[in-house]
């Protein structure tokens, strides 16, 4: 996806009564959309909370994941894998490889929002999905700690509050596949992902990923689809370096014959000068030979009209 730096701003924001920076958005759109994400997202807590308690975990376990985990695709991997009869370690194996995503989250969102070192470890709890994709695209410091604060409340809060809900009414719900309720933390992420794909290659990486997740989602454990689909992006990336290379090579090539065609111009230039040099030369040769003949003749004809011999004047 592609990446925007904030520029710098003082954390209070712009003086109260002054007019916003240029391309800055205003406070109240940001806290719209990160409400809107936090509400829709949360609401698939009673899913989770339906799934685990569906898995065999207790409502203390259900809430715990929920509280201190707070990702809800490894929440979602590991009780899946629990509830398919899986290895309780090899589940758990898959949720943590599946939330490693989040640190390199943390890795981007650490430069854009610079919160202060005290309330990193805090803000860290926060790093997912949902408040990356809400942050980044904002145009200034001041709208990005926005963002990422109202989207993470919004959606810890309610999260934990439908993850309690859910389990409680884990036998009154019944089955989740029948309200969807497990498709809207997907949907929702798609919608926030796809108006950042705007470059060809964020688009054929995008694509590169979801082909290798759904291929690869029948054969390995839930989870390692999602991860191995991250391959995408060093393949495409290299296949666009590849692209790069033979495009000079390319125009090397095109110039070489450029400059082979110029030269044969050339060449057909100064063939057709010395024809013409050798066509006049020639013309030159003959008026020459013509006049050297006509001269000959001249002579000839004062000759015989010359003076009477000796005989004729005896």
């Amino acid at each position: 996806m592609a990446e925007q730096k904030a520029p710098p701003q003082s954390a209070g924001g712009p003086p109260h009564g002054s007019a916003p920076a240029a391309g800055a958005k205003p406070d109240a759109a940001v806290v719209r959309d990160a409400l809107g994400v936090g509400t829709a997202v949360g609401l698939s807590g009673f899913a989770f909370g339906v799934t685990s308690a569906g898995s065999g975990l207790s409502l203390l376990q259900t809430c715990a994941l929920s509280l201190l985990v707070f990702t809800g695709a490894s929440q979602f991997a590991l009780v899946g894998a629990l509830a398919a009869g899986g290895n309780p370690y090899t589940a758990a194996a898959g949720a943590f490889f599946l939330g490693v995503r989040n640190a390199f989250y943390g890795l981007r969102l650490s430069q854009l929002l610079a919160l202060p070192r005290v309330m990193r470890p805090l803000a860290a709890q926060w790093v997912i999905d949902e408040t990356t994709a809400v942050t980044l695209p904002q145009p200034t410091r001041r709208a990005a700690r926005i963002g990422f604060t109202v989207t993470g409340l919004t959606l810890y809060v309610l999260w934990n509050l439908t993850t309690l809900g859910g389990a409680l009414g884990a036998e009154a719900l019944g089955d989740t596949a029948a309200w969807g309720l497990d498709a809207a933390s997907p949907a929702v992420f798609l919608a926030l992902l796809a108006p950042m794909l705007k470059s060809t290659t964020e688009r054929a990486t995008a694509a590169l990923a979801v082909l290798l997740a759904l291929g690869l989602l029948p054969v390995l454990p839930a989870g390692l689809p999602v991860l191995l689909s991250a391959l995408a992006a060093p393949v495409v990336l290299f296949l666009r370096g590849r692209g790069k290379k033979a495009m000079p090579e390319t125009r090397t090539e095109t110039g070489k014959g450029a400059e082979a065609g110029a030269g044969s111009g050339t060449g057909t230039a100064g063939t057709g000068a010395k024809v013409k040099a050798e066509a006049e030369a020639e013309a030159e040769a003959k008026a020459k030979a013509k006049a050297k003949a006509k001269e000959v003749k001249d002579t000839r004809k004062s000759g015989e009209s010359g003076p009477p011999s000796s005989e004729e004047g005896r």
